[in-house]
This record gives structure tokens, sequence and C-alpha cells, in this order.
């Protein structure tokens, strides 16, 4: 028996066997740990990254933050130093009675110290971390300091940053949840023919959703980028699976008795269509393996998987759960409440010749505005202001003139006066606020050996010494970037050898490797795309046509923002073309293969995709609509930035793929269908009939 004859008659075993699969996919994604740094990702062999590992195995603080306590005489705050320091998985603590006597007023103390160490009201205490800024352990010490801290004390740093970001992720994704299904719910009873089907899709998605998030235990652990995009793309870019397969099993019942027989060939006609749109998804995706930045492979495997799932779906939990549901289906049956569309077959058919003219014409306004559009680097400026770690890095800008620190590693061993003719060239680098290092407090004739242990391990550990730099610049910014420009050109006069990393240098890699990242990413998904499309209709003209569609609605997509005056996340820019390309093809390949179907009935070419438009325009816009629902709840209630971009970008991008593929697409397949006839395979090859598969006339 053929694979869709068994599923088709065996529907009860294969939900059974679902609804077993449950239980392993919550154990699952309950194991699956979420990383909540992008910075993370970064290449291991950047220099800001060795310099990660070195402070982490070396120093013992990969991770660091500053504390600034307000209101709190000598007294209180050494005995807060106190009660932090015994706190499990701290290195140090680091406040100005380190370095000089405590008792010694503070008037009196020299500038650097005074205005590094104080503001106001306000005293800043330096915390290491034993591990680094995502760890459990960084991450359990950091919510047990802020335990016992009170409301005139502010926590900053990427240990803070992260779980706030995490109990904003966790706050925010049943949100995004909630919104798509609703919403879904209700564009599928408008698009459907029956009000029943939208809580079948949803709920066979949600299992196969379910089944890619439980399977992501075999990574170990997820960016927290990944873990909120994954449910609500995977119930975006699959739905389209759901709607072609059921579309087509509605106009199979009318040629057969038996519903089975209908759903089993339902599953074979549309396999072929579904399975391509699936593989140029799945490319698309997996294009972003290519990415230095390690996160695009972390979200590219996950979503590639869902896909896949949501393809294994479609074909055996789909058809079993409707072919169960058939007669409630049936019994809530109501008439679409989407158009016909004739009107609009009609005048792309028509007005052929002219809309290939404006086709090549709108490519001039959306790639100039994809060139100039301005891209944001700012990973600090993804969390907003009011949550704690952010409000805290505030008042370090503020009132200490401190937005980012700077870790310089040097060779332990330096002579004396190279150090202190380093540490004088930092001094001169404009944003300079404080230069904390050993050297900088011992005098010409004090002997290093006179500071206490503590301190000294702070600073010097396996013949290696540690700068700390504060600066006045905010990462990400073309000042920083230059700035540690100069930092760098410094530390390798005097040692070739020294490295410069904090979230600052990190972030300048970031940027580096996102541009190389952008153009690698490009390519590969397109010509990913192209070769797909080459293979699955056996075509030379129609790849070019098809994702020159695509990259139009891309282009549009992203030069809208520069016209609009907006900025856009980096990660965004590097995304969203191969997700929108692979993802919208589909509304394409379908539009084709049903234009294709209907020429080989012998249909003239405007009458072919008159017919094949009328058929094809509801799926498309219900699918886009879906991904446009599935994608802009968190465009508009996610407070973080880098995922209000990717998925606003998206949800347009839909609709633009979508209007694009439905007036453009139409009209360049009339005008060229000669061309592509003569080279492609079997264009206009006619389909052989099958009488045996028409439902009997008595019925």
């Amino acid at each position: 028996m053929k694979p869709a004859n068994v599923i088709s008659r065996n529907g009860s075993a294969v939900l059974i066997i679902a609804a077993l699969l449950i239980v392993p996919a919550l154990i699952g994604t309950m194991r699956t740990e979420v990383d909540y740094n992008i910075l993370n990702y970064l290449p291991k062999n950047l220099d800001s990254m060795r310099g990660e590992t070195i402070l982490d195995q070396e120093f013992g603080n990969a991770a660091s933050a500053m504390l600034i306590v307000e209101k709190k005489t000598t007294r209180e705050i050494m005995d807060l130093k106190e009660r932090i320091g015994k706190i499990e998985g701290i290195a140090a603590i680091i406040g100005v009675d380190d370095i000089i006597d405590p008792n010694i007023p503070r008037e009196v103390l020299p500038a650097q110290i005074r205005e590094g160490f104080f503001s106001g009201e306000g005293t800043l205490l330096i915390v290491q971390f034993k591990g680094a800024a995502t760890s459990p352990g960084t991450e359990k010490a950091t919510r047990e300091i802020r335990k016992i801290l009170d409301g005139h004390s502010y926590l900053s740093g990427s240990s803070a940053s992260n779980i706030d970001t995490k109990e904003l992720s966790a706050k925010e994704a049943p949100l995004y949840i909630i919104f798509a299904c609703v919403f879904l719910t209700l564009i599928l009873g408008l698009g459907m023919e029956s009000w029943l089907i939208p809580f079948i899709f949803i709920a066979e998605i949600g299992l196969a959703i379910l089944f890619n998030l439980g399977s992501n235990i075999i990574f170990g652990k997820i960016s927290y980028l990944t873990q909120a995009l994954a449910a609500v793309l995977q119930l975006g870019v699959t739905m389209d699976f759901s709607i072609f397969l059921l579309h087509r099993y509605d106009e199979e019942r009318k040629r057969f008795a038996d519903k089975r027989d209908a759903m089993a060939e339902a599953i074979r006609k549309t396999f072929l269509t579904i399975s391509s749109g699936a593989l140029t998804e799945i490319a698309g995706f997996l294009a972003l393996c290519v990415m230095d930045l390690a996160v695009g492979a972390d979200i590219g495997i996950v979503m590639a998987k869902g896909v896949l799932i949501g393809l294994i779906g479609t074909m055996t939990v789909l058809p079993s759960m409707i072919l169960v549901f058939d007669g409630p289906i049936h019994r809530f049956r109501h008439r679409p409440l989407l158009p016909t569309f004739k009107k609009t077959g009609r005048f792309v058919t028509k007005y052929a010749i002219l809309l290939c003219v404006a086709f090549l014409a709108f490519f001039v306004p959306a790639v100039y505005g994809r060139m100039h559009t301005q891209q944001d680097y700012d990973l600090a400026g993804a969390l907003p202001s009011n949550l704690p770690s952010v409000a805290a890095s505030i008042k370090l800008k503020t009132e200490y003139n401190m937005a980012t620190t700077h870790f310089l590693i040097v060779r332990d061993g330096l002579p004396p006066a190279a150090i202190r003719d380093m540490l004088d060239g930092m001094d001169s680098i404009q944003g300079i606020s404080s230069v904390i290092a050993i050297e900088k407090y011992l005098g010409a004739l004090i002997p290093e050996e006179f500071l206490p242990d503590a301190v000294r391990k702070i600073f010097k550990a396996g013949g290696k010494e540690l700068i700390i730099i504060n600066s006045t610049f905010k990462t990400s910014t073309n000042e920083a970037s230059r700035q540690l420009d100069e930092i760098i050109q410094v530390v390798k006069r005097f040692d070739p050898n020294g490295l410069v990393t904090g979230e600052g240098a990190l972030a300048k890699d970031l940027v580096s490797v996102a541009a190389s990242d952008f153009k690698r990413v490009d390519v590969v998904s397109i010509g990913a795309i192209l070769v797909i499309i080459l293979l699955l209709f056996s075509s030379l003209s129609l790849p070019v046509v098809l994702v020159g569609c695509i990259e139009l609605a891309i282009f549009i997509n992203l030069g809208l923002p520069y016209y609009i005056g907006e900025k856009i996340s980096f990660i965004s820019t590097i995304v969203i073309g191969c997700i929108q390309l692979g993802v919208t093809i589909d509304y394409a390949i379908l539009l084709v293969t049903r234009f294709k179907e209907e020429l080989r009935k012998g249909l003239p070419t405007k009458e072919a995709m008159r017919q094949a438009f009328e058929s094809s325009a509801p799926s498309i816009v219900t699918s886009a609509l879906a991904l446009f629902f599935a994608t802009s709840g968190v465009a508009l209630l996610s407070k973080m930035s880098i995922l209000k971009s990717i998925c606003g970008l998206l949800a347009r991008g839909a609709l633009i793929s979508m209007v694009v593929i439905l007036v453009f697409l139409p009209a360049l397949l009339v005008v060229f269908e000669r061309i592509i006839a003569s080279t492609s395979l079997n264009w206009r090859k006619p389909i052989r009939k099958d009488a045996s598969a028409i439902k009997e006339s008595n019925t």
C-alpha cells in the first residue's frame, strides 16, 4: 500500500503516536538551556574572545559588574562589601579602601581616585565573578547580590542584564503565542470554509512546535533569540503547508466517494509543492549557518529542523486530524469571506506588459533605500530603560561619566617605566574617564609587595597583568570604535601579544563580523534557492523570475526604513533576507505550479493564468496573513528591540511578498511564457487522464 493510503487509513494510530511523543518533548523543552548573551556567539579566535577566555581561566573573572551604593557611611559600605564577598561565585569586590586607607577624607584624595569612585552621595564598587556572565554560578551570585541591596543601590553589567533579559523574555513569550493564536484563528476562520479548521491547524502545528523545542535538547543550549522566535516563526512559516493540503483535499472530495481516498490523493498531489516549499524554507534557514556569528547557525538549525518537523506533521498528523473531525468540520462550514480575486486575476493578465515595466522600475528606489538604510549595533539599548540593569547603566553614564569598561591583558614583567608610559598613553585617549592598574596607585618608590595579596591577585595572575579602563563612550558607537582602535595601538606598542576585551571590544568585533556575514548569507541563500527551483521545475528561466520577485520584495522591505527614517538591528539585516526569501518563495512556487498545471490542460496562456490565480490567491493571501499575524504580535508586544526588529520586518515582508507575487509575478509569467516554455522541460506536456479516480456518477 502506498504511504499516502497508509496514513489516510490509519489516522487513529498516527494520533496515538503523536500523543505519546508529547511527554519526551515536554521534558526536552524544560531541560534545554537558554543563553541570553549574543556576544557569546562570536568566533573564538577573535582577540576579544581570547581575552575573555584568559579573564575566565587565569583571573577567574570573565564577568564583572559595577555597583553604585548611595547614602551609606564608609562602615556600611565595608560591611556590604564583606557580605557580597562571601557570596558563592564572587571572585572579588574592589572599592577605594582596597587602594588607600578608607579613613582618609574624600576631599584630600587624588582627583583620579575621587572622580573614579565617588559621585555625589554615591560610591562605586567593582564586582568580579568567578565564571562567565551567563554561567549558572554568576547568575545565582547576581541574584544573591540583588537580594541584599536596597533601593539606593544599582547593579549594572552583563550578568545583571542577562537576568533582566531572561525574565523579560519569559514574561513576554506566552503573550506572543496568545496573540498569534487569536489572530490566526480569526484570519483562518474568515479564509477557510469551516470555523473548526483554525483550531485543528493550530493544534497540529502546536504539536510540531513542541516536538521542535523538545528536540533542541540535543544541542544542550540555544540562544534567547532562537527560543523567542522559534514558536511564532514555525507557526507562521509552516501554516501554508496546512492551508495547501486542506484546499487540495476539498477539491479531491468532489472527485472521490471515500474521503480517505480523497485525502490520500490530496497528500500525493500536494507533497511535491509542500515539500518543495519546505525545502526552500530549510535552505533559507540553513544559509544562516555560514555566519561567523554563531547565533545564525543557532537560529538556522533550530528553524530548519522545525520546518522539517512541520512538513512531517502536515503529511501525517494533519490528515489524520482532518479525517477524524471531518464530520464536525463540515457541520460548521460557512462561505469563505475572502474575495474570489477574479477581478484581480483579469487585471494582472490584461495589463501584464505595464506591470512588467513597473516591476523593473520599483527596483531603483528599493535598492537605493536598501543601500542607505542605517543599522543599529547597540546591544545595550536592546532592553527597555526601566529595567534595573539598564537604569544602573544610565546612572553610571550620567553620574560617573562611565558607559563602558575595557579590560587590558598584558604580559606581567613589563618594565615599570613601560607600564607607566602605556598608562599615560591611555589617559591621553579621548573618552577615557579612569584607568585602574596597580602601577597607577603605586608611587615610584613604593614596592608592589606593599599591596595586600587580595588586591595583587586581582590584577596579576598566570603571567598576565590586568588593567581596567572606564570609558565615557557608549558601546557600539563610532566614538567607542575609534577609542578602541587607539587603545589597541597603544597596547600593541608595548606588548605585541596584549589583548583588549570587555563588552565594548566584543561589540566592536560583532560589527566587523556582521558586515562579512551579511554578504555571505545573501549569496548562499540566493544560490541555494536558485538551484532548488531549477531542479523543481527543470527550468533555466523560472529560478531567475521567482527569485527576482522575492528579491524585489526584500529590497522594498529593507529599504523602507531609509525613507521613513528608522534604524534596523544589524541582526535583522543579516537574517531577514534569507528567511523572507526561503519562506515567501512558497507563494511563488504554488502559483507557478498551478499555472503549469492549467497550461498542461491545454488552456491558452492568459486563461491558464486566470485559472491559476483564482485557485492560488486565497491560499497565498491566507498564508501571508498567517505569517503576518504570527510575527506582528512579537513586533507589537516585545520590549526587546532585536526581537521587535526581526519580527516587524518579517511581518511587513510577508505582506510585501504577497503583493509582489500576486501583482508582478503573474504578469512576468504571462509576458515571458514562451521563453519559459523554451527553457523548461515538459512545461506544456499534456496531463494524462486517470478516469478511475473520478467519483462514480451515481454519487
